[in-house]
């Protein structure tokens, strides 16, 4: 008796269905520097940018953590991709790099096709808000390694700065500002801790409903990643030099800021200068969880922080609200502390 490759939990068809499929998304987001068409062997990719004196390339490849979890509970796969897209292109735009091109990798127990391509439907969401083109990826079936209904991602950006143009914070000085651009809720960072506390040790549902959340508990968790390209864009396309940036990611406050600053400073940081997102002391006083556990988990409600001089900040922030986008003084540069990073 024969097996095939689908007896085995492969199914190839299945697989160039799903191709054909998301090609219109795939397609959306090119531009004229992508040189091939969705499935080729690889993606070629315009490397000409005359515009540039020493054009440096920016890589970053991330995942979204335990984030999937709530997404298969809820059956909702359309946002996930952002989330993706945003891990890695907020890493590479804190150097200064325009996002260029984004590839990402699919791992699933079995190959459910509308599943699938809700999210590569996300995943290009995420590439059209960060300018980048999606030109390939891999969606792999994995079975007798994955429960059928299991799915993983993660994604890989390219993007390019000139040389003169890195941000790397070696300018960042004493008396330096900093500005916080508001997160849209947990992000992709500290779900182990949220599924730990909320859903098994406390037992709520995701749809749980809490008086100071105006959706469901679920609804809430899924948010997705803010994408900042735009917003750090906008800065340095009106002339705003700005001397360092952090993606506030795992970690969060305690470990993020402290890889951009001299061996000459700290910083410290009002946490009352702008509003703390309900979910998070929601997290916090349901797991009667410390101050700097959460500082050190969780973004707070800050994403990016732009670091200027302090003349600058004022122009900063007016140019962000131009764009409709708030954003807040939380803190400023002092002098080396004890301690890189105060929370006050």
């Amino acid at each position: 008796m024969s097996i095939s490759y689908k007896d085995a939990g492969v199914d190839v068809h299945a697989g160039n269905l799903f191709v054909k499929k998301i090609a219109p998304f795939v397609r959306s987001t090119f531009t004229e520097k992508v040189l091939t068409d969705i499935g080729g062997f690889g993606a070629l990719y315009d490397g000409s940018f005359k515009e540039m004196e020493e054009p440096v390339l920016v890589s970053g490849t991330d995942g979204v953590g335990t984030k999937l979890k709530i997404a298969q509970m809820m059956n909702k796969h359309d946002t996930i991709g952002i989330d993706a897209v945003a891990m890695c292109v907020n890493d590479i735009i804190v150097n200064g790099a325009k996002p260029l091109f984004f590839l990402d990798y699919i791992s699933c127990g079995k190959l459910d096709i509308d599943k699938m391509t809700d999210i590569v439907k996300g995943i290009a969401e995420g590439c059209r808000q960060a300018k980048c083109s999606l030109v390939g990826g891999e969606t792999a079936e994995h079975p007798g390694i994955m429960k059928e209904d299991d799915y993983d991602i993660a994604g890989f950006a390219v993007g390019v700065v000139d040389k003169k143009k890195i941000i790397d914070g070696r300018n960042i000085s004493h008396g330096d500002i900093i500005i916080g651009l508001p997160s849209s809720g947990i992000h992709s960072n500290g779900f182990s801790l949220v599924r730990k506390l909320l859903l098994e040790k406390k037992g709520y549902a995701l749809t749980q409903k809490f008086s100071d959340l105006s959706e469901n508990l679920g609804e809430t968790l899924l948010k997705p990643t803010v994408i900042y390209v735009d917003q750090i864009f906008h800065l340095l396309s009106n002339g705003i030099d700005i001397k360092g940036l952090v993606h506030i990611t795992g970690g969060g406050f305690y470990e993020n800021i402290p890889r951009i600053l001299p061996d000459t400073t700290s910083v410290k940081i009002d946490k009352n200068s702008y509003p703390l997102l309900p979910i998070f002391k929601i997290i916090q006083r349901e797991g009667n969880i410390e101050e700097r556990e959460m500082y050190t988990t969780f973004n707070m409600g800050i994403g990016m922080m732009i670091f200027v001089a302090r003349d600058l900040a004022s122009k900063a922030i007016s140019l962000l609200k131009e764009i409709n986008c708030p954003a807040y003084t939380i803190g400023e540069v002092i002098n080396r502390d004890s301690e890189k990073v105060i929370v006050i």
